[in-house]
């Protein structure tokens, strides 16, 4: 499709207003900015993007706690199994759908990629070659070791927190996105995290016509986004928050 320019403009305009280091404060994006080191960020990452649904005020104090127990040194504290001192592997609620026992399940296969793979990047390296070979290669390997319940399990969903957390990964050259990975994912492979609110204004714009959050919309929309942002579609993502916030 062809975006006539008014509509061009908006994106353009509001992706230069909303990716600032502004949007980091209530953005889940924020975590991986408290720690250092390239692996303790990626895992930080991690966690915080699956966590990342429903009200920001119930799921950042969840976070956080990840994060002082570890006490900023996140990927050592799942390597050497500390977590399980902190996560209890009970059934009592840890966030909504996500019990202790999920939030434990999730940090040992967390644990098994990093020990086998020395790091998520390692991973990726091996077993991808861009955004959408990403995606199906977190989705597997954590499917395979029965964690289905935090990561989706294939990419028959649009995978919005792992689209997003690729976002962080990838991205270079923003003050929100840490771009560790740029080296081997290329950017413009990426593929926009789609819910209900982002396929909202996409819908208001006149983006796409869609009613569904699938991989397949999100993939339309992305290869929309395109025409607006050739080099890095998901500039996007960005234009279409902060025409939400505005109108």
């Amino acid at each position: 499709m062809t975006l006539v320019p008014e509509t061009r403009e908006v994106l353009l305009k509001h992706a230069a207003m909303y990716e600032t280091v502004d949007f980091l404060t209530t953005d889940p994006s924020y975590f991986m900015h408290q720690v250092k080191q390239p692996q303790n960020q990626e895992t930080m990452a991690l966690i915080a993007s699956v966590l990342s649904y429903g009200s920001r005020k119930q799921f950042f104090p969840k976070i956080q706690y990840i994060l002082n127990s570890s006490e900023g040194n996140v990927y050592d504290w799942i390597k050497s199994g500390k977590y399980i001192t902190n996560i209890p592997d009970n059934n009592q609620c840890y966030y909504r759908l996500h019990t202790n026992h999920s939030i434990f399940v999730f940090l040992q296969v967390l644990q098994k990629l990093i020990t086998d793979y020395g790091s998520l990047k390692h991973y990726i390296t091996a077993e991808a070659h861009d955004g959408y070979t990403a995606i199906k290669a977190i989705c597997k390997y954590f499917s395979m070791q029965s964690a289905h319940h935090i990561i989706p399990k294939d990419t028959s969903s649009a995978c919005k927190r792992i689209c997003m957390f690729l976002r962080w990964m990838v991205r270079d050259n923003s003050p929100v996105d840490l771009g560790l990975w740029a080296d081997i994912i290329d950017k413009r492979t990426l593929i926009i995290p789609l819910d209900t609110h982002v396929l909202h204004e996409a819908n208001k714009l006149s983006l796409i016509q869609s009613s569904t959050t699938s991989m397949s919309t999100a993939r339309k929309l992305t290869t929309v986004l395109k025409e607006v942002f050739p080099d890095d579609p998901l500039k996007g993502d960005f234009a279409l928050f902060g025409y939400g916030i505005n109108h």
